[in-house]
């Protein structure tokens, strides 16, 4: 897998968000991605999800060109901003029906997946009645399941302990031995410390390589 952002622009109105991207993403590594506030780090993650479209330039997942062929990246699964889930069904439930929309895997994986972010004993309580962190670990979860070959997490540690921080770290470096794309954004020095094999800024309206493994 290998995703290629070539020459992207983003403007909103007169406001130029992004300019003149260029940034090539290989599976088998952690990028991380880091900028004020408000610099477009989370237009850039959408971009690359297709949730907004690029006013010129391209994005291609093995080749393929996704806004020309209007499609989603298939393969890819994102946290941006904060989880969003019904908030009347538990965790679990929000996680099978997300499940039930492809149909590729059991209620054993997605129990697996619980299991693994650290909220299995939680799993029968309402949405609405979970934690920050909990809401955080579940829109983890989601990330994770199907085994997808790119995640695309934005402050994915929000509202975490220290424990559920260091599972989660365990959790992308075990994915990143799979041979999957992780691209995190992140304002914590120590997850781009232990985690990122590039570091990549952005800047005025660009991006910019500050570090690589």
């Amino acid at each position: 897998m290998k995703i290629e952002v070539k020459n992207v622009f983003k403007k909103f109105g007169d406001n130029l968000v992004l300019e003149d991207i260029d940034v090539e993403f290989e599976e088998g590594k952690i990028y991380g991605l880091i900028g004020k506030n408000g610099s477009g780090k989370s237009v850039f993650l959408k971009i690359l999800c297709a949730f907004y479209e690029p006013s010129s330039g391209k994005v291609l997942y093995d080749g393929q060109d996704i806004f020309k062929e209007r499609v989603f990246p298939k393969d890819t699964r994102s946290l941006i901003e904060k989880p969003c889930f019904l908030p009347d069904l538990s965790g679990r439930e929000n996680l099978l029906l997300l499940a039930s929309i492809q149909n590729k895997i059991s209620e054993v994986e997605v129990d697996e997946t619980l299991k693994k972010v650290g909220l299995y004993e939680d799993r029968n309580k309402k949405y609405h009645k979970y934690s920050l962190g909990m809401k955080q670990k579940l829109g983890i979860a989601q990330v994770l399941i199907e085994e997808p070959k790119v995640l695309i997490l934005d402050e994915a540690f929000n509202g975490l302990d220290e424990e559920s921080a260091q599972n989660i770290r365990s959790l992308l470096l075990e994915e990143k031995a799979k041979q999957k794309i992780i691209i995190l954004a992140t304002h914590m020095k120590e997850d781009i410390e232990m985690l990122c094999d590039d570091v990549y800024q952005i800047k005025n309206a660009k991006i910019e390589k500050i570090s690589e493994s």
